[in-house]
């Protein structure tokens, strides 16, 4: 069977792994039933606890035997229960163990086992299927593959604790995006679920909880749907507000707080709603302490990461509470050397973690100071910043470089208003609108100072999408407002010119060439720095074959490079425009004016007037 293993083994170890365990394998197969249940017995005995004993037994192929009992008409239901007992604690061993049993079909035999009348061995199953779904090896896909299934867990709820717990535990680590939300919102899962919070059992309204937070994570239609919800009299975010008061188990108070968040992010409750501000916040807030584990202080920073992330107010009242852009600097100090962590075990396992910490504290720091130029002044001028973005930005973790380079792209970014010499080009303002925000001459240079050019084009380079594109709106957010411009392209001019044209000429996507046209754009604004365009032919081949690109976005991205190229007010501009002429810039101009876009032909059409002014 696929259960076993494919390659001999060594004999050695094959003696070894007979001598001790094949006794408990072949009393599976004794013709009377009764010593194959205290052979079954025996097994779960040996096995708790013991992962060496779990994987001989795993080896010698007791895996399929026992699914053969477990599903065997004729086995007594307290045959098929141990057998489900004892396949839950081989279950509990490695990750290989649970890809043997996943070999074996188990989930299909398990959820067999769950149309059964008898509760106990219904139980067991549940808890085998638990592990083995909370199982990062597992593929959430098999819950949902047979239709039939879930609406019988829903079903199952009402039986008992143990049902509910193993159930809601189940829901919450296989619903991962908006079809597995939608397929359990469909089957009922928010009125079966709700009334489990005022469970007796901690358990239960712990895995109910948990579940309420990934259903709710990015999807409005849940998140509108729990906030009427009454369960006892009481609205759903009551329960949620009381169950993240200070007296709560710290794992409640932080997973009512991100249910909140979510409902809040998917509109249903209101940013200035006292729930969010006088509540979740604070609660999140105190996640972010050094009092708390590891794990904590991280989701913590997170989910208030990701909680004030679109509203200036949130951000403001969170930067103000309880120090917390001080208290965020000491996510780069853990451990320390003089740490009071007594437990060798977490201490391994922090050191192990602690660039979750980092990548946790970039978030809230890019959250913090998205828009307030107050915020972003304190976050610079907390102890070592820019040495820690610098640090994390050559991090080995993608996701802490990730993190750092949007916290270095937030700070970059102001609200300020656009200076005249943008609100004058009138062909800027439809770019201008949702784009890059001007940062103060002295942010730009600690930035500039701190980051060096191979550090840049490292980011540039790397694999990994987000971060090239958080590391080209940086970019962008840098080439903003003319003295800037020439500035930094007078001293990183040559460099930037080639990261943009080894970009222009790799394999990337549309948006990755659309944001690095409109750096193009942004540095044709510039008043010397235009210069370094001109002077460069292989840029103009590469703009004037984006005029006639056959995406929209990169042709209007390319003729904004070209419009500002050719500006008649500004010096130098009628040399630009007979040189760009003589390339045959014109004739693709009157083309574009004939586009069925608008936008592109608007924009055509004014180019050509520069020509005629």
């Amino acid at each position: 069977m696929a259960c076993l293993l494919e390659t001999p083994i060594r004999m050695s170890v094959l003696s070894e792994v007979t001598a001790s365990s094949r006794h408990y394998v072949d009393r599976l197969f004794d013709p009377d039933p009764q010593k194959v249940l205290q052979g079954v017995i025996d097994m779960k005995n040996a096995v708790i606890g013991n992962n060496k004993q779990k994987a001989n037994l795993i080896v010698l192929g007791a895996v399929p035997r026992l699914l053969y009992l477990l599903q065997q008409e004729t086995s007594s239901t307290e045959l098929k229960t141990e057998c489900a007992v004892v396949l839950g604690s081989l279950a509990m061993g490695t990750e290989n163990n649970v890809k043997s049993l996943l070999d074996c079909h188990i989930i299909p035999a398990l959820l067999q086992g769950l149309l059964s009348p008898d509760l106990k061995f219904i139980e067991a199953c549940l808890r085998c299927l638990r592990t083995i779904f909370t199982s990062p090896v597992t593929p959430e896909e098999l819950l949902y593959t047979d239709a039939t299934v879930i609406p019988h867990l829903m079903a199952l709820l009402s039986r008992s604790r143990y049902t509910q717990e193993y159930i809601c535990q189940i829901f919450s680590h296989c619903c991962k995006g908006p079809d597995h939300q939608t397929i359990l919102f469909n089957h009922g899962a928010v009125q079966n679920i709700a009334h489990l919070l005022t469970s007796l059992s901690y358990k239960v309204r712990m895995q109910a909880l948990k579940c309420f937070s990934v259903l709710a994570f990015e999807n409005p239609q849940v998140s509108m749907t729990l906030v009427n919800v009454l369960v006892d009299g009481e609205l759903l975010p009551q329960i949620f507000v009381k169950m993240l008061q200070r007296d709560k188990p710290i794992e409640m108070q932080l997973t009512s707080a991100k249910c909140l968040t979510y409902m809040c992010r998917a509109g249903a409750i209101r940013t200035d709603d006292n729930c969010i501000v006088l509540k979740t916040l604070p609660c999140l807030v105190r996640m972010c302490s050094k009092e708390r584990l590891l794990e904590e202080r991280v989701e913590g920073a997170e989910t208030l990461a990701y909680l004030i992330e679109p509203d200036v107010e949130l951000q403001r009242i969170a930067s103000i509470t309880d120090h917390l852009i001080a208290m965020l600097a000491d996510y780069f100090k853990y451990p320390s050397s003089v740490s009071a962590i007594t437990d060798i075990k977490r201490l391994d396992h922090d050191l192990k973690h602690a660039h979750e910490l980092r990548q946790a504290a970039f978030k809230l720091y890019a959250s913090l100071g998205a828009n307030d130029e107050d915020i972003r002044k304190k976050i610079i001028e907390t102890e070592n910043m820019m040495d820690r973005i610098v640090t994390g930005l050559s991090e080995s973790s993608v996701k802490v470089r990730l993190a750092a380079v949007r916290c270095l792209h937030s700070l970059s970014r102001s609200v300020q208003q656009l200076r005249t010499s943008f609100q004058d080009h009138a062909v800027w303002k439809p770019l201008m609108k949702n784009m890059a925000f001007q940062a103060e001459q002295k942010i730009k240079a600690d930035i500039l100072r701190s980051l060096s050019t191979e550090q840049l084009f490292r980011l540039l380079s790397d694999s990994d999408l987000n971060v090239l594109m958080k590391t080209l709106g940086l970019l962008r957010n840098l080439l903003s407002t003319r003295p800037h411009i020439d500035k930094i392209m007078s001293t990183h001019g040559k460099q930037i010119m080639q990261a943009v044209t080894l970009i222009l000429e790799g394999e990337h996507n549309i948006e990755v060439k659309e944001q690095t046209l409109c750096i193009l754009a942004n540095i044709a604004d510039g008043t010397t720095a235009k210069d370094l365009i001109m002077t460069n032919d292989d840029i103009l081949q590469k703009i004037k074959y984006y005029m006639g690109h056959s995406h929209v976005k990169l042709q209007l991205a390319a003729m904004f490079c070209i419009s500002n190229l050719i500006w008649n007010e500004e010096e130098g501009s009628q040399e630009r425009q007979d040189k760009l002429r003589d390339m045959g810039i014109v004739d693709i101009l009157h083309k574009l004016s004939q586009s069925p876009d608008s936008n592109l032909c608007d924009k055509a059409k004014m180019a050509l007037q520069q020509y005629l002014a």
